[in-house]
């Protein structure tokens, strides 16, 4: 028996590890590439219905339509003119003189003095003629005594007593003329004795005594006369 009759199954001559480490991936690749293409043409290519020849088929373009032009600007209107001045001086000398409109009648025509009240005649509605008399001058106070009776006071305030006054210890009278009107109400006040740290509470005091209206032959009158605040500590 041969020797080597067992020696290609010991050492066969065609081995795996022989091939080349690229062999599998280009394999793969070429398969991948030869796939794509016949899926790419399927997709990409144009179809063709069965009995329709190829060259039966009509292809049309649609264009899609373009947009409206703008509309053009409107035309720029002129200005308005300005409207007439009425005391512009006339740039044409008139061809004749216009007559004047006629005066309102006069409705006094006469020069007799019209008194007495014209209502509604020619808008006028004042009182026509001689103007009336001035108001009579204020009657002077007249002084109490003799036949004038002083008034009766009807209204009483106390001054306030000073706190600067009471602090300093003073006190005594300060006497006050004072001027009330026909109605009783004091309308003047002026010190003639003067105590200078009460003559202000004594003239606030007075002026808002009242007392009841002195008469003169029946006739209300405005008296002047002098009256008295005492100051007293206690």
């Amino acid at each position: 028996m041969p020797r080597d009759l067992f020696g290609d199954i010991e050492r066969p001559t065609v081995r795996v590890g022989a091939r080349s480490r690229y062999t599998v991936p280009l394999s793969l690749a070429a398969h991948a590439a030869a796939i794509l293409a016949i899926v790419g043409g399927t997709i990409l290519g144009p179809v063709v219905l069965p009995g329709l020849a190829s060259s039966d088929i009509i292809y049309t373009t649609i264009a899609l339509p373009s947009a409206p032009p703008p509309p053009a600007p409107p035309a720029p209107r002129d200005p308005a003119p300005p409207p007439p001045n009425p005391n512009a001086a006339p740039t044409a000398a008139p061809e004749g003189i216009a007559p004047e409109p006629a005066r309102p009648v006069d409705p006094w025509p006469s020069d007799e003095p019209l008194t007495g009240l014209v209502p509604g005649a020619s808008g006028i509605d004042t009182v026509i003629g001689e103007p009336p008399p001035p108001p009579p001058a204020p009657q002077a106070p007249v002084p109490v005594g003799g036949n004038i009776r002083p008034p009766t006071k009807v209204r009483d305030v106390p001054p306030v007593y000073p706190a600067i006054a009471q602090a300093a210890r003073v006190q005594g009278i300060v006497i006050i003329e004072a001027t009330i009107g026909v109605n009783g109400v004091v309308q003047a006040a002026r010190v003639l004795r003067s105590i200078p740290l009460l003559d202000d509470a004594a003239l606030t005091a007075v002026r808002q005594w009242h007392y009841t209206p002195t008469l003169l032959n029946g006739t209300p009158v405005p008296v002047v006369m002098t009256v008295t605040v005492n100051f007293q500590l206690q």
